[in-house]
């Protein structure tokens, strides 16, 4: 992997600090390693709204009010892209639908957009997308957007045509793989390898997922968290585009390489602080784990590596849709453009070190640019169709 041309990603911190405990607090424990994310089968009743007690009436921008505090993020330059001062102002109510994700990181997001509009209130509720399909199948939909964790629960909503077009305006921002006419990703995760820099260099690591099941490829004991949603969603990936004869294959031999098969984590978050502790020489896992690894221990040996144009390099998307039979569809869809300003997009890059999807604001620098990156020509509402990926990981062994 030495002829890479996927740019050097990191020269390890020499000093920093763990991001503060009121930030902590603040995210709701998002890199605390809590398995944030959920399938599109979790639901929950609670309602909540953000309130409207905001006084500010200012339009001016302050950056550091969107942006993480983490240390890793602290010298970036201002982001470009448009910025909310050129958009229409939030006003008036807005109920949304988070499906999951991010330890209520959206839920915050909103809630800046809020303080930033005093005309505005959005009123938040945890549903996933079944509770969408539910509501439409009884003519119901109460909420006018859809923010999800993942496409392929977009694309079930989208299916369902329950789903509004998004103006043109919107979708022209973000890459054509991450949008459709109804949806938009707002923040993308990269598959990737996290590895440990005490036992390999970043040409150790094969850019083909195939090749991990050898170990003469990579002599390195390995985790991963087969109950984890992410891993389930690479390995339907991988069904959707090797076969499922391939992914069976793949699957065992993963099981079958050498240091005793693969260590099994309960979710990413472990299996990349096992890499950084030298427990395991490697992993699989999103990037975004490793960042956070690296921002609470600037000195961990850890870095990333990635495969190229196969599952091993799939690069999924949170986003968000404006419901068809919303009351309010200009506020709607103005809310959607907001998730892709410039101040949404820092505050999702150096909070939960996603990629952001437009153009002007960069990933933290520790990554690659996400035009660096090599995903492969996948349609990622297809990821939704997951029960036939667990049970081939139940027939494999790979869970129990």
């Amino acid at each position: 992997m030495g002829d890479r041309d996927t740019p050097t990603r990191r020269q390890f911190l020499a000093a920093g600090s763990v991001i503060g405990t009121a930030a902590l607090a603040g995210c709701n424990g998002i890199f605390s390693g809590g398995g944030e994310e959920t399938t599109s089968s979790t639901t929950s009743t609670g309602t909540t709204s953000t309130g409207t007690t905001s006084t500010s009436t200012s339009r001016d921008v302050d950056i550091s009010n969107w942006r993480g505090s983490s240390p890793l993020v602290q010298d970036r330059p201002m982001p470009g892209g448009p910025s909310i001062t050129e958009m229409p102002d939030l006003e008036g109510e807005l109920t949304l639908y988070i499906g999951g994700g991010e330890g209520g990181l959206y839920q915050q997001l909103a809630t800046l957009l809020q303080k930033h509009y005093p005309d505005f209130t959005v009123h938040t509720r945890y549903s996933a997308a079944n509770q969408v399909l539910t509501e439409g199948q009884n003519g119901q939909v109460r909420a006018d957007v859809f923010w999800a964790n993942d496409a392929g629960s977009l694309g079930v909503v989208e299916d369902a045509d329950l789903a509004a077009s998004l103006d043109g305006d919107t979708t022209d921002l973000v890459p054509s793989r991450y949008h459709t006419d109804a949806w938009t990703g707002v923040a993308g995760r990269a598959r990737a390898i996290p590895y440990n820099t005490k036992q390999f260099s970043e040409s150790d690591v094969p850019d083909s997922i195939d090749a991990f099941t050898d170990t003469a490829d990579l002599d390195a004991k390995m985790g991963w968290a087969p109950s984890y949603p992410a891993f389930q969603s690479f390995v339907t990936a991988m069904r959707v585009l090797e076969g499922e004869d391939a992914t069976r294959s793949w699957l065992n031999g993963m099981q079958e390489r050498g240091h005793g098969g693969m260590s099994q984590y309960k979710n990413e978050w472990y299996v990349s602080n096992a890499v950084a502790d030298g427990e395991i020489g490697a992993g699989i896992a999103n990037h975004y784990y490793t960042i956070r690894v690296i921002s609470s221990r600037p000195n961990a040996p850890i870095d990333l590596a990635f495969t190229k144009n196969d599952a091993g390099a799939l690069v999924d998307v949170a986003g968000a849709e404006v419901m068809k039979d919303t009351s309010n569809p200009e506020l709607a869809q103005n809310f959607v453009h907001h998730l892709l300003s410039a101040e949404a997009q820092e505050f999702l890059a150096t909070w939960s070190f996603a990629y952001p999807m437009i153009g002007g604001v960069d990933p933290v620098e520790q990554l690659p640019a996400l035009s660096a990156l090599n995903p492969p020509d996948l349609d990622l509402t297809k990821l939704a169709n997951v029960q036939p990926t667990l049970d081939l990981l139940r027939q494999t062994g790979v869970l129990s």
